[in-house]
């Protein structure tokens, strides 16, 4: 079973994860938000990287132990992808956002046969989007996508909504609501901010600090 809060608090104490309401964030988008989130930080902690990922493969071996390999999503997911299969000792691929202009233009990198049952690893969901695309991806190569995990997810409605119509099953090993309680709890955010940042979460799109 995996410990939500101890991967928040695991996040929080490496900065993969920062909250600023007062001081916003621009995401490439253009949205402004109160939290940035770059779980590649996490790779240069060896102890907290090493818990992360016995914390996904804990979650696949739990909710998926019928997977037959693993693909992991470019860039961010391609390194926690590689370390969970490697543990769990399974074949592992990775997903371009594109075919490459060159070479044999792959988009689909390492060996796989048709038919087999994929987990996508990602390391962060924001509104699902692309995370969905590689899921299409994989299809469209003959291959069986039954279900995705990540590091972090904000919890998004649109993301819940797009994973329901793909009948896609999804786990994620923390999420912003876990994130917001964990972080007042050690004063990194006050209380008072919490309503600011729960807005946020509902209404990414036309939020502003002053709203």
């Amino acid at each position: 079973m995996t410990d939500a809060k101890a991967v928040a608090e695991k996040l929080l104490q490496v900065n993969a994860i920062k909250l600023s309401p007062e001081d916003p964030f621009t995401w490439a988008s253009g949205w402004k938000s109160p939290i940035y989130c770059d779980n590649r930080k996490v790779l240069s902690f060896p102890y907290v990287r090493d818990f992360i990922k016995s914390e996904l493969c804990n979650v696949i071996f739990e909710k998926f132990p019928e997977a037959e390999l693993l693909a992991g999503v470019a860039t961010a997911g391609i390194a926690w992808g590689a370390m969970t299969a490697d543990q769990l000792k399974l074949p592992y691929i990775y997903v371009r956002p594109k075919p490459k202009e060159h070479g044999l233009g792959n988009q689909i990198e390492g060996y796989y046969e048709k038919g087999k049952k994929v987990i996508v690893v990602e390391d962060l969901v924001s509104t699902g989007k692309s995370s969905l695309q590689v899921v299409d991806v994989l299809k469209n190569e003959g291959l069986d996508v039954i279900g995705m995990v990540s590091i972090f997810t904000y919890g998004f409605p649109v993301a819940e909504e797009a994973f329901i119509n793909m009948s896609l099953a999804y786990h994620s090993l923390t999420d912003y609501k876990t994130l917001l309680e964990t972080a007042i709890q050690k004063n990194i955010v006050k209380p008072e901010q919490e309503a600011i940042l729960l807005k946020w979460r509902d209404d990414p799109a036309n939020w502003t600090a002053n709203s």
